[in-house]
């Protein structure tokens, strides 16, 4: 009997994509090979996200490509993964027939029992939540990406409830990994070589194994390869650790980069979405922030056009991001959710043509800002961890900063996963381009930087 094969496709967010990586491993533990294109498996799992309309949007438009798919290969399974599973099993099983198989973020371990059941011409579903899984004893496979950056997903779920939010109602209560097995997973990836990490979490400063704290995390887990950058994503202004920040500014190895959403720069637009902080209150996090860790570079979350929001409540929020000047923001139209606080007390009541243009002006701003901290950067050297060949070039490299700066340079000798010293030149709002000087390394660059 041939092998079976199997190819997932995921949307959405970091954390998503590390789910694909468990699921990876579970289906490769039970004899089955993955592979590159759709048309080539036995098994097809879309990995979905619900957290905006567009992204369903895709995923329910790729199933009905699969139907057809589906009608050429008699036996070819077709499943989803994820987020949108719970909320859309009986209308996407029953009503669309569109697929076999429908299996939540926690149900994960259940993958191979469900395919058995297919098999046997039933249609599977687990969507259960659990308040234990953390999935932290499976080895994450990963199949794709640069092999030189990985996630590592360090807690599920989320308790904050904020109104215009679905990951609580589709990952569940916040639960913590073990630390020990987060600081094995990221021994085992500098064993493989891979020079930079993300810790993930939808509020990762929430993270607490025992006495174990997210700063003792994050000190621990920069002790793990002097030579692995350590990054995180994402954290909620409301409890975000002071002593953390020292901990980024100590160890040389902690990017000086962090996401920090905002979601709205107006106090009653902050209260209708339940965000239990002030525009002041965030304002001085970010002055902190930029005091104990010099240079640091922030990026955001922002979404425009939620419920009621006015005029004067937008160009609160456009004055937020002109004053706190981030180098990157993720700018989104409100999309309601179904479950969601907004959705069962407030009206979605923003027009499209409104939000439209609240959010290209939101963007259009935040472009004029990214040029102009960019042009601030030629002249100066940074660190660049090679990536990859850059998409315009094959004699080119790509790769980021420690403040998450993407640079562009010729690749002369130097080869993806290489620490580079490269000169700033030229900019646009989006890169930054550079002449590279040597190959180095973390500790010996922040001698030269002291030294210099």
């Amino acid at each position: 009997m041939n092998q079976r094969t199997f190819y997932i496709e995921t949307y959405g967010c970091q954390m998503n994509f590390s789910d694909t990586e468990i699921v990876n491993s579970i289906l490769t533990e039970e004899g089955m090979e993955p592979v590159q294109e759709a048309e080539n498996a036995d098994v097809i799992f879309l990995n979905t996200c619900s957290i905006r309309e567009n992204a369903e949007t895709k995923v329910w438009n790729r199933l009905k490509e699969f139907r057809s798919l589906k009608k050429e290969k008699d036996d070819l399974t077709v499943g989803v993964l994820g987020c949108m599973a719970e909320r859309i099993r009986d209308k996407i099983i029953d009503k669309e027939g569109l697929v076999d198989m429908v299996v939540g973020p926690d149900a994960y371990r259940d993958i191979p029992k469900l395919l058995s059941e297919v098999e046997d011409g039933r249609k599977a579903v687990n969507v259960l939540l659990s308040l234990e899984e953390t999935y932290a004893d499976i080895k994450p496979v990963r199949t794709t990406g640069n092999g030189v950056s990985a996630f590592v997903t360090i807690m599920r779920g989320c308790d904050n409830m904020c109104a215009f939010c679905v990951v609580p109602f589709t990952r569940g209560r916040e639960r913590s990994r073990p630390m020990g097995s987060i600081l094995d997973e990221l021994k085992q990836l500098s064993e493989q070589g891979y020079k930079e990490v993300t810790l993930l979490g939808q509020n990762v400063n929430s993270y607490l194994d025992g006495d174990n704290d997210f700063t003792k995390l994050m000190y621990e887990a920069s002790q793990v390869d002097p030579e692995m950058r350590i990054r995180f994503s994402s954290p909620h202004p409301k409890d975000f650790p002071e002593e953390l920040l020292h901990v980024i500014a100590e160890q040389s190895n902690l990017c000086n980069y962090i996401h920090i959403p905002a979601q709205s720069g107006n106090n009653e637009v902050l209260e209708r979405m339940r965000r239990p902080y002030t525009r002041e209150q965030y304002l001085d996090l970010i002055d902190t922030m930029r005091e104990i860790i010099p240079g640091v570079t922030l990026s955001t979350d922002i979404i425009t056009g939620f419920c009621d929001e006015t005029e004067e409540e937008h160009e609160d929020t456009m004055s937020l991001m002109a004053k706190v000047k981030y180098d990157l923001a993720y700018m989104f139209a409100y999309s309601e959710r179904g479950r969601t606080l907004a959705q069962r007390k407030y009206e979605d009541n923003v027009p499209e043509e409104v939000k439209k243009r609240r959010l290209s002006e939101i963007i259009e701003q935040q472009m004029n800002i990214q040029e102009e901290l960019n042009k601030k950067e030629i002249g100066k050297k940074h660190l660049v961890l090679a990536e990859g060949t850059s998409k315009r070039s094959d004699e080119q490299l790509c790769g980021r900063t420690d403040t998450n700066k993407m640079v562009v340079f010729d690749r002369e000798d130097y080869n993806k996963g290489d620490y580079v010293e490269v000169v700033i030149n030229d900019c646009t709002s989006a890169t930054l381009m550079g002449e590279a000087i040597k190959k180095s390394s973390i500790e010996e660059f922040n001698s030269d930087m002291v030294t210099a």
